[in-house]
């Protein structure tokens, strides 16, 4: 007997009541409106409507509780507001009812990371990869043993990712700060300026700063601290390190703009504004605090 008398076999007995296959189709018609409410949940939270997102996911799993779909999707909705316990709790019931996924054993790794439990994180990136091995996974791993302060293997797993993709600026930056930290400043400025070959943020400007200015090339830096500046105008400490760098050149009229500049947003940098304008080889003898704080304030 053929394949075809086996399928009008099964479609007899499904019309006739068997439990089983009746069960099947309503199963398939509650995935159907699970995947409908994750659809329209979807393009709310993309839309930005993260609240009109949560409603609709909330919905559906008040229909179908522990449904994975939905789990998966409010976990992700809540974690972008940083509700990150509740978001916790809804990858877990998303991973206890769809074991395997690898995109909720992603999400549940970034989860654990926010809460700084690495272990627990780090499993879940395992298994992920092990279920499907892409980049976001690798890059998440990278991170999560960086944020663990677990240094060489956070160096590897950067590199590694540098190796498969030459252009990813973030496995550049964090090799460059490592790079730096370390005290190889010629390497780091290799790797920050290959990070900031495109379009970049304040961040590491600010760290190619840094290594210019320990490599005493002081216009250099100025430029990579401007370039911060005008990335995030209220990034106090490059406005700081831009005095420095501008005293440290000699253009000491332009630095002190740069340090009122810092004191206006960050009044607290007092001190370290008095020690720069004082300890820099092109630097400033001011006897009066008073006088400095209103020459800062101007």
């Amino acid at each position: 007997m053929g394949p075809g008398s086996a399928m009008r076999r099964q479609w007899r007995c499904i019309g006739v009541g068997v439990a089983r296959p009746g069960r099947r189709v309503s199963n398939i018609r509650m995935k159907q409106a699970a995947e409908d409410i994750v659809r329209r949940a979807t393009t709310a939270f993309n839309a930005g409507r993260r609240d009109e997102a949560k409603k609709l996911c909330e919905r559906g799993l008040a229909e179908r509780p522990g449904e994975p779909m939905l789990s998966h999707l409010l976990a992700a909705v809540l974690f972008a507001g940083n509700d990150v316990l509740a978001a916790r709790g809804h990858i877990e019931t998303s991973l206890a009812n769809r074991p395997g996924n690898a995109a909720a054993h992603l999400l549940a790794a970034s989860i654990a990371r926010a809460e700084k439990d690495f272990d627990a994180a780090l499993s879940h990136l395992d298994r992920a990869i092990a279920i499907a091995p892409q980049r976001d996974a690798f890059v998440e791993k990278a991170r999560t043993l960086d944020q663990a302060d677990q240094r060489e293997p956070a160096r590897q797993a950067w590199q590694a990712i540098l190796k498969v993709v030459p252009e990813h600026q973030e496995a550049a930056a964090r090799l460059g700060r490592m790079a730096w930290e370390d005290g190889d400043h010629a390497k780091a400025a290799t790797m920050l300026e290959r990070a900031t070959a495109r379009q970049a943020p304040a961040s590491v400007w600010f760290d190619l700063g840094l290594v210019r200015q320990d490599l005493r090339d002081y216009a250099a830096a100025a430029a990579a601290y401007r370039s911060a500046l005008e990335i995030k105008p209220d990034f106090a400490e490059a406005a700081l390190n831009l005095g420095v760098a501008l005293q440290e050149s000699g253009d000491a009229e332009t630095a002190m703009r740069a340090y009122q500049k810092a004191y206006r947003m960050r009044p607290d940098m007092f001190g370290s504004i008095a020690m720069a304008l004082t300890s820099a080889s092109h630097g400033r003898l001011w006897l009066d605090e008073d006088t400095l704080r209103r020459s800062l304030a101007t």
